[in-house]
């Protein structure tokens, strides 16, 4: 009896977290409520092209998003590769290796670059590729570091945020909030903008720190857990926060879309009940995401109207989202990467960029979007 339960609680666990639902028992891979959404024809409205696509290692998951700091593109893989390449060409201006596996990165400012491992070594480099130094974060770290303002942070699974010196390594602070029994590892971001740090948290929450001392500046729901059991009650926030002007937006999973007005002491502005595993993405105008199976929506910034939603690609796994342009684009488990136009929803192009399913979010650059692949390729794809 304790296996079975143990392997369903596995299953459970493992189809949150985006792995292949087809070893859980009770989906029926066949059912076609769970079937992908066949690629259709369509007039094009858009003219999508690889511009460049280079190897960086092995591997990639929700942990590995590519970084860009003016023409410099930084990522890293699974097996310990950490590359800067050049948006404009391509072109691989250092390689790096970690000495260990990886479970997350990167995270760069352009003068230091972190990535971080399993059991919670954060590893940084300068920008030549030079180990400056390794520290010790408080347990696992799956969630990218994020760099700036002097520090590298990283979220632990342990539920603390913590901070160290960007030149020598030393922690200088750490904060801590309770979590849930369980939680989804998928794709989520920190942000620093303007001396703070901005992260999600798995208890629905988004969360705001001084960079420099670690005071908490500010937190808001999102969203509160509900239902009896522990799976019923994960509503983590996910992907990367928002911000548009003075507005600051997260998504949840099993909850809302909320966008809070920060210099009105953060004092929700609207909010849309909305469930995702993979973020959301936002322009001056709308918030833009997929959620349940899949159908994708556009919100009025606002005051969080639906503007439009898209069922055309149900199903099809989509990734963190990226505007680029008059478009949204989302990767897919195929390799494929969609562009969906801004103003209605419409299908305006599709690329394969291969190397199994795209799990990283996607990058919006000034000369398109950066897919990095399931297989340790940095694909750069243009539109026009």
């Amino acid at each position: 009896m304790h296996a079975v339960m143990s392997r369903r609680l596995k299953c459970a666990v493992a189809a949150l977290s985006l792995s292949v639902l087809a070893g859980c028992s009770w989906f029926t891979p066949k059912d076609p409520r769970f079937e992908p959404s066949p690629l259709t024809e369509y007039p094009a409205g858009v003219s999508a092209s690889t511009a460049w696509s280079v190897n960086i290692g092995s591997g990639g998951g929700s942990g590995f998003v590519p970084v860009l700091v003016g023409d410099g593109v930084y990522a890293a893989t699974p097996n310990g590769n950490v590359v800067k390449t050049s948006l404009t060409s391509g072109g691989m201006q250092w390689r790096a290796d970690a000495g260990i596996d990886l479970s997350a990165g990167v995270g760069s400012d352009g003068i230091t670059t972190a990535v971080a491992g399993p059991d919670g070594t954060v590893v940084a480099f300068d920008d030549q590729g030079q180990e400056k130094w390794r520290a010790q974060a408080t347990s696992e770290v799956f969630v990218p570091p994020v760099v700036g303002a002097g520090v590298v942070v990283v979220r632990s699974s342990d539920y603390r945020i913590q901070a160290f010196d960007a030149a020598t390594g030393d922690r200088l602070w750490s904060v801590q909030r309770p979590g849930p029994a369980l939680a989804l590892k998928t794709n989520m971001q920190m942000l620093i903008i303007e001396g703070v740090v901005i992260s999600g948290l798995p208890n629905g929450r988004l969360i705001v720190i001084s960079a420099q001392d670690g005071a908490v500046q500010w937190e808001g729901t999102v969203s509160t857990p509900r239902g009896a059991t522990d799976l019923e009650r994960i509503n983590d926030v996910v992907g990367a926060p928002q911000t548009q002007g003075s507005l600051l937006c997260g998504a949840s999973y099993q909850g809302r879309i909320v966008c809070f007005d920060i210099a009105q002491g953060g004092i929700p502005v609207w909010e849309q009940p909305f469930s995702t595993t993979t973020g959301i993405a936002s322009d001056s105008r709308q918030v833009y995401g997929a959620a349940g199976r899949d159908s994708v929506y556009a919100f009025s910034l606002t005051d969080g109207g639906e503007q439009w939603r898209q069922d055309a690609l149900r199903n099809r796994r989509l990734s963190g989202p990226a505007v680029v342009g008059s478009a949204v684009a989302f990767g897919d488990y195929d390799g494929y990467v969609h562009f969906l136009s801004s103003s209605d929803g419409r299908l305006l192009g599709r690329i394969q960029v291969g190397g199994g399913a795209v799990v990283s979010p996607l990058v919006s650059t000034p000369r398109g979007v950066l897919v990095q692949t399931g297989n340790g390729s940095l694909v750069l794809v243009g539109v026009n």
